[in-house]
């Protein structure tokens, strides 16, 4: 069962197309990937499924209601990929104040507070957030996103800017949250992270998406397969392979023709091949190479984008608030 339908979703602002069409849908439990590089639409369209921004056309439903649905937002969790804190609360006095514009119980409250603190290892609880590593901030803003107990969860970029320690526990921490049954949708550009926990993705540039599926399928559409041959004696193509501890030659192909091909070589020379190993093209290979392409729609655009944090932030004002997880502006902001 889809959680989310998106069919011809469109944002513009002025006459730059910041998304082009998308058409896309998310699967109850499922985590799913929104890539790009900088300007391709991901948080403008992330902004638009948690209905803080407005589309310019085209239909973006969450959970059978419309994304700007006011009550659509009460089953949903949003973690910006900036996401201040008020710095002179505690964890638990900051997290108890979001419980409260969620209308959950306070009873309720406390003890999904102290569980999701538990599951995120979060120690400090009562330390002041203005005295808080940026891992345990955003540890502190996750668990917000949590308080509601929502069935939907919308990240952008969650692990930004965190070490690899704290990035390694909230990507499990990620996958821990689907397999409870959560749908989860969030963008990143550490595609490494994305390979390690998305079960689909979409790769953006441009506003529009030039590529979809699981890993696995984008990598048999896009990718390439290489063949590394090893052989006891030089034959055409290959090179010494300087790591071996034994006097052997590498040659990379392309096709398993031509792996056979260098085996009746080697036979020929006296030789023999000794390792075949098969290489993949990365996802980061794959999405270099699409980047390179340029939508023919967003090249028609004109005029410059505006960033899409920028672009968001003109429309970001919840109707019914701030219920989203999103904070009103005062002077504890942290800058």
């Amino acid at each position: 069962m889809a959680t989310i339908r998106v069919e011809g979703l469109r944002k513009t602002y002025g006459d730059f197309p910041a998304v082009v069409g998308s058409d896309f849908s998310v699967d109850t439990g499922e985590i799913f990937g929104i890539v790009g590089p900088n300007g391709a639409g991901k948080t403008t369209t992330l902004k638009m499924l948690a209905g803080l921004v407005e589309p310019t056309a085209g239909v973006a439903e969450v959970a059978g209601r419309d994304a700007g649905d006011p009550e659509m937002r009460r089953d949903l969790g949003f973690l910006p990929e900036e996401s201040p804190l008020y710095e002179d609360m505690t964890p638990r006095s900051y997290l108890g104040f979001f419980a409260d514009l969620y209308d959950v119980p306070r009873e309720a409250a406390r003890e999904r507070t102290e569980s999701t603190l538990d599951r995120l290892e979060l120690e400090h609880r009562e330390r002041r957030l203005g005295d808080m590593s940026k891992g345990m901030k955003r540890k502190v803003a996750i668990a917000r996103s949590l308080v509601n107990d929502p069935d939907l969860l919308i990240y952008d970029e969650p692990a930004s800017g965190l070490d690899p320690l704290t990035t390694n526990y909230v990507l499990e921490f990620t996958r821990d949250l689907a397999d409870q049954g959560k749908t989860v949708v969030f963008s990143a550009h550490n595609l490494y992270h994305v390979e390690s926990i998305c079960d689909r993705i979409v790769i953006m540039n441009r506003g529009e998406i030039i590529a979809r599926g699981t890993v696995p399928e984008i990598r048999e559409e896009y990718g390439t397969t290489a063949y590394h041959v090893f052989t006891t004696v030089p034959v055409a193509g290959a090179e010494r392979d300087h790591r071996a501890d034994t006097e052997r030659y590498q040659a990379v192909v392309d096709d398993m023709a031509a792996v056979e091909s260098i085996r009746e070589a080697a036979a020929a020379a006296d030789g023999e091949v000794v390792d075949i190993r098969t290489r993949e093209q990365s996802l980061e290979d794959i999405f270099l190479d699409l980047a390179d392409e340029t939508p023919p729609e967003a090249a028609a655009g004109g005029g410059r984008a505006p960033s899409e944090a920028a672009a968001g932030e003109a429309n970001a004002q919840p109707s019914d608030g701030g219920r989203t997880g999103a904070e009103p502006s005062n002077g504890s902001r942290e800058q």
